[in-house]
């Protein structure tokens, strides 16, 4: 079974997270397909991709701790493969991780009531890196506690600070996510790129979206530190972590 699914009807794309028993974690094939999906939607005649996660429980639970796939840059639209035509994001459940970069990459987002985001990696001792740009995407302040404290937050919250564009009751954030994809297919696809391609020169870029996987190398240091072993160790002994800076 593909691990990431591709529909295309009206010249809208739909891909899906398609691992709903492991609440459509990453892991390498994830990655693999995911890349291999938004090369295929610049190469085809649709307009607009909705991107999602099989089921309402999860839009992704994040990486697969016991087994990360590094190279999750690969796998987001306009960084790991240049995509000048719109994303949607429609998210159910869960939002974490790697689940937040999906989402600040989209150029709009819809949010079951049900969705709760955070970005645990501070509470883990693992980084990417990619989330530095959510600074420039909702204010300052709001995108430092996510990252730093670490906590949840729900779906009206991110409504209030810009993350998402629309609410709706869970099970009907794809339909949402269609209608506003079908407003946009209907659109002038030359005027589309262009304003997509604009507005990314205007939102600033953190280094590792900048850089793309030059520097994601730079990163290793990272993933082969005693608080990366010491992270993924105190979760799954579901214990608080001692950290060293080593």
């Amino acid at each position: 079974m593909s691990e990431v699914l591709y529909e295309s009807r009206d010249g809208i794309a739909e891909i899906t997270i398609n691992r709903p028993e492991k609440y459509n974690t990453f892991t390498h094939e994830v990655i693999d397909q995911l890349h291999a999906a938004w090369l295929r939607f610049n190469a085809s005649d649709d307009r607009v991709a909705i991107l999602s996660g099989a089921g309402d429980k999860a839009f992704t639970a994040g990486a697969n701790l016991k087994d990360i796939p590094h190279d999750l840059f690969r796998a987001i639209p306009g960084i790991g493969v240049p995509v000048h035509k719109p994303v949607i994001a429609a998210v159910a459940g869960l939002v974490i991780g790697g689940g937040v970069v999906f989402l600040q990459m989209a150029d709009l987002a819809v949010a079951a009531d049900n969705a709760k985001f955070s970005y645990p990696e501070a509470r883990v001792g693992f980084a990417g890196g990619l989330v530095a740009s959510l600074a420039a995407r909702i204010p300052h302040k709001v995108a430092m506690e996510l990252l730093l404290v670490g906590d949840t937050i729900d779906a009206r919250r991110a409504y209030e600070i810009g993350l998402v564009n629309k609410v709706v009751p869970v099970g009907q954030q794809l339909e949402a996510a269609r209608e506003l994809a079908q407003k946009i297919a209907a659109n002038a696809p030359k005027v589309l790129h262009l304003l997509k391609d604009f507005v990314g020169q205007v939102i600033p870029k953190g280094p590792t979206e900048a850089a793309g996987i030059a520097r994601a190398r730079i990163l290793d240091d990272i993933n082969a530190s005693t608080d990366f072993a010491e992270g993924i160790a105190a979760f799954a002994e579901k214990r608080p972590p001692v950290f060293t800076g080593r």
